[in-house]
C-alpha cells in the first residue's frame, strides 16, 4: 500500500508540475509577447503574429519534456508508437471523420438557418480584398475544388508537428495519468476543462470567437472549455483505443484545415457560438453527438484494461 500510495503521489507531482510548466510558459508567451502584436497592423508584424499563435501548439510538448526530467520520469510510455496493426479504422475516422462532421454540422446549420448561406463566397471574398487582393465568386469557385481537396487530404500531413506539439501532451501525458486517478466522465470534463482553460488568452485575444460578444471573454473562455470538451473527449477516445496520441494528431490536424471551409460560404463568417463552423452549438452539433455517442461506449467498455501499466 505505501509504494501504491507513494506511486500515487509522485503521479500526482507529475500532473501539476506538467500543468504549471504549460500554463506558465503559454500565458507568459501569449500576453506579454502574442498580446503585443496583436494590436500592430503592420502586415509584417501580423505574420510574425500568425506564427507565433501557431507555435504556442509546441509549448505542451515543452511542457511534458521538461517535466520528464524535472521529476525524472525518463521517456518511457509515452504513447508515441502509431499501433497501426488492427486500428485502421481509428485513424480513417480521425483523418475523415473531423470533415464529416463538419460537414454534418454546416448542413444542419444551413437547414436552420437557409439565409445564412452565401453562394457568392462573399466573407471569402472580403477575406482576400483585406490582404489587397480583388477575387471574383466565379475565380473563388473554380479554386474551391482544388482548396477542399488540399484541406481534406494534406491537412493532417502540413498541420502534423504543431498539433502534436498539443495531443502528445494532453492525450499521450496528462490522460493516461488521469485515467489511473479518475473516473471516466470526471476524467473527460477536466481534461476538457484543462484544455480550454489553456487557450484563454488566446480568447481574450479575440481568437475563435472574436472579442465584440456579450459577457467577453467570460463567455468565450466557457465557450471554449465546452468545446474542448467535446474533442477531448473525441480525441481521447481515438487515444485510449489505439494507446497512442498519434490518432489525435490526425484528427487535430484534419479539423484544424477544414474547419473554416463552412464559414467561406457565408456573407460575415457567421456566428462562432452558434455556427456554422464547429465552435457554434449547431455548426458543431455532430461533434457533440458524436462525443456523447464515444463517452458511452467507452463507458460500457470499461477503462480497466487501458490504465495497465504495460498499456502505457
Amino acid at each position: 500500500m505505501e509504494n501504491s500510495s507513494n506511486s500515487s503521489n509522485m503521479e500526482t507531482k507529475r500532473i501539476m508540475t506538467f500543468l504549471a510548466v504549460t500554463f506558465i510558459i503559454t500565458y507568459f508567451v501569449e500576453i506579454f509577447v502574442i498580446g503585443r502584436l496583436a494590436v500592430s497592423a503592420d502586415p509584417a508584424i501580423q505574420a510574425v503574429f500568425q506564427f507565433l499563435v501557431a507555435s504556442v501548439m509546441l509549448i505542451p510538448s515543452i511542457g511534458v519534456v521538461i517535466t520528464r526530467i524535472i521529476t525524472k520520469e525518463g521517456f518511457k510510455n509515452l504513447w508515441i508508437k502509431p499501433n497501426i496493426k488492427g486500428n485502421i479504422k481509428y485513424y480513417v475516422f480521425a483523418w475523415f471523420g473531423m470533415i464529416a462532421l463538419t460537414l454534418i454540422g454546416a448542413a444542419i446549420y444551413f437547414t436552420v438557418f437557409p439565409d445564412k448561406f452565401d453562394g457568392n463566397m462573399t466573407y471569402l471574398i472580403n477575406m482576400y480584398k483585406a490582404t489587397g487582393q480583388n477575387v471574383s465568386a466565379e475565380t473563388l469557385k473554380s479554386k474551391m475544388f482544388i482548396q477542399v481537396a488540399m484541406a481534406i487530404f494534406l491537412s493532417p500531413i502540413l498541420n502534423a508537428l504543431f498539433c502534436f506539439g498539443e495531443e502528445w501532451a494532453w492525450r499521450g501525458y496528462l490522460l493516461p495519468k488521469m485515467m489511473k486517478k479518475f473516473k471516466l466522465l470526471p476524467m473527460l470534463l477536466i481534461n476538457g476543462v484543462i484544455w480550454g482553460l489553456w487557450h484563454a488568452p488566446l480568447t481574450v485575444l479575440g481568437h475563435n470567437y472574436g472579442l465584440n460578444y456579450a459577457w467577453f471573454p467570460f463567455a468565450g473562455i466557457f465557450a471554449m472549455c465546452m468545446f474542448c470538451i467535446v474533442l477531448g473527449t473525441i480525441f481521447s477516445y481515438l487515444a485510449i483505443k489505439t494507446k497512442s496520441c498519434i490518432p489525435a494528431v490526425i484528427a487535430h490536424g484534419s479539423l484544424n484545415g477544414f474547419a473554416a471551409v463552412a464559414m467561406y460560404f457565408t456573407a460575415d463568417g457567421g456566428n462562432p457560438f452558434v455556427g456554422p463552423g464547429a465552435t457554434g452549438i449547431v455548426g458543431g452539433s455532430a461533434f457533440i453527438v458524436t462525443g456523447v455517442i464515444l463517452y458511452f461506449l467507452l463507458n460500457k467498455a470499461g477503462l480497466t484494461e487501458n490504465v495497465t501499466e504495460e498499456s502505457f
